[in-house]
């Protein structure tokens, strides 16, 4: 007879959004860029350069352009997503990847819960898996919430414990995670998960040191690094 895992004994892989279910190619990125450097411009009166050097200090100090916002401006977060994330024409840009359908349906879900682990508020990671249809491939999210006072995000401890909670699962050896983020991975590893991948897109330079304990490229070299999860 065949040993069944149950779900507290399952392996839960942490999967990042942006830049890591599909390319930077795509340039998403770029835009959004654009986006809040308007809206910097818009609701701190401040011109282009102003707005772009602070909004690039305070995704350095916080992780996110908006926790700086709030912190020192008041802005309303919520509002703040409706004019930046919200506005992103996500449905125009993004299709479904057969590449990235074939990996995901090869993981051998009896053995590992798929979720999605963001820096984005719940609406912005809605709209891009929808266009990736792959909505129905993964047991949950974790994410920003921008209705929260204090924003928590990666890579803080306290963003990590969310995610652990939200996933059920309380063991960090059972913890798997892939991000494009060198400080992200690099945050999982000190925290102590067990297996912290850092994707690098096909143009991006090899960094001087590993952020995590690997490196791919691609996400079928995962089927490398860790075999046993995935179906024969």
């Amino acid at each position: 007879m065949t040993a069944t895992t149950t779900e507290d004994e399952k392996i839960v892989f942490f999967f990042d959004i942006d830049n890591c279910l599909y390319p930077r190619s795509y340039k998403i990125h770029d835009i959004m860029a654009k986006l809040i450097d308007d809206y910097f411009m818009e609701k701190l009166d401040l011109d282009f350069e102003e707005a772009r050097i602070l909004h690039q200090q305070y995704y350095k100090d916080y992780g996110l352009a908006i926790e700086g916002l709030v912190r020192h401006h008041e802005i309303d977060p919520i509002e703040y997503n409706s004019k930046v994330d919200d506005a992103l024409p996500i449905a125009d840009i993004l299709k479904p990847d057969p590449e990235l359908h074939k990996f995901l349906r090869a993981i051998d879900r009896s053995k590992v819960k798929l979720w999605l682990f963001t820096n984005a508020y719940k609406t912005h990671a809605s709209r891009v898996i929808k266009a990736l249809d792959i909505e129905d491939q993964f047991d949950g999210v974790t994410f920003c919430d921008y209705s929260e006072p204090i924003l928590i995000c990666k890579p803080k401890p306290e963003m990590f414990e969310r995610a652990m909670r939200d996933a059920g699962v309380t063991s960090k050896d059972k913890c798997y995670f892939v991000d494009d983020s060198f400080v992200n991975i690099k945050g999982a590893m000190q925290f102590g998960w067990k297996v912290t991948i850092q994707y690098l897109d096909p143009l991006d330079a090899t960094p001087p040191n590993l952020a995590g304990h690997y490196e791919i490229r691609k996400f079928d070299e995962i089927k490398k690094i860790v075999p046993n999860i995935f179906l024969n």
